[in-house]
Parts: C-alpha cells; sequence; structure tokens
C-alpha cells in the first residue's frame, strides 16, 4: 500500500506560480507512473500530468508550456510546478501513483490539495 501526501496548495493570483509535491511512502522507483490530476466543483476529475520511471511526461493541452512535472527517486517525492496560473486552474489536485503487477494496474491517491487562482 502506498501513501501520498501531497504538499503546497494555496491561494494565488492570476499569474503566480505554485510548487506541488507528493511524497510516497516508499521507493518511488517500483512505481510505474506517478502523476496529478484535478478536480473542479461540478467536473469530472482529470489527467493533469504524469511521468514514467523512464522520465517520459505527458501533459493536458490546458497545462502544456506551463506547468512542469518532475520525480526525485532518491526523495520518493513528485512535483508540479505550475506557472502562469489562470482562475479556471482552480481545483482540488490529487497526486496519483500506479503500480503495474501481475494482477494488472494499481491505483494509489493522495488526500488532494487545495489549488485556488484568484482573477
Amino acid at each position: 500500500q502506498v501513501q501520498l501526501m501531497e504538499s503546497g496548495g494555496g491561494l494565488v493570483q492570476a499569474g503566480g506560480s505554485l510548487r506541488l509535491s507528493c511524497a510516497a511512502s516508499e521507493n518511488i522507483f517500483s512505481i510505474k507512473i506517478m502523476g496529478w490530476y484535478r478536480q473542479a466543483p461540478g467536473k469530472r476529475r482529470e489527467l493533469v500530468a504524469d511521468i514514467t520511471t523512464g522520465g517520459s511526461t505527458f501533459y493536458a493541452d490546458s497545462v502544456n508550456g506551463r506547468f512542469t512535472i518532475s520525480r526525485d527517486n532518491a526523495k520518493n517525492t513528485v512535483y508540479l510546478q505550475m506557472n502562469s496560473l489562470k482562475p479556471e486552474d482552480t481545483a482540488v489536485y490529487y497526486c496519483n501513483a500506479v503500480r503495474l503487477g501481475p494482477i494488472g494496474r494499481t491505483d494509489y491517491w493522495g488526500q488532494g490539495t487545495q489549488v485556488t487562482v484568484s482573477s
């Protein structure tokens, strides 16, 4: 069971920056994919960005060029650097870890951290 703890959320003005951190309870080197999802009120949870053990990244079109995901395997931590924030980025952001094994895919989730961008 992987436990994930997010931090770094808060209130920021449009155009500002925040960095989210996600600390895992165990070595993330064995975790195939780590990513960030977000869910705004009344909307479905959506994938924002993810990164594989090999360093390959994916970004949603809405954040591409503004957000950067990175992972530090030595610290068992994944980061999401968010720049040029917009009010539409307001949401609860969740850290996600994906482990692939004999039984298939297992997803682990953090408790979420609120990001609020004021106009």
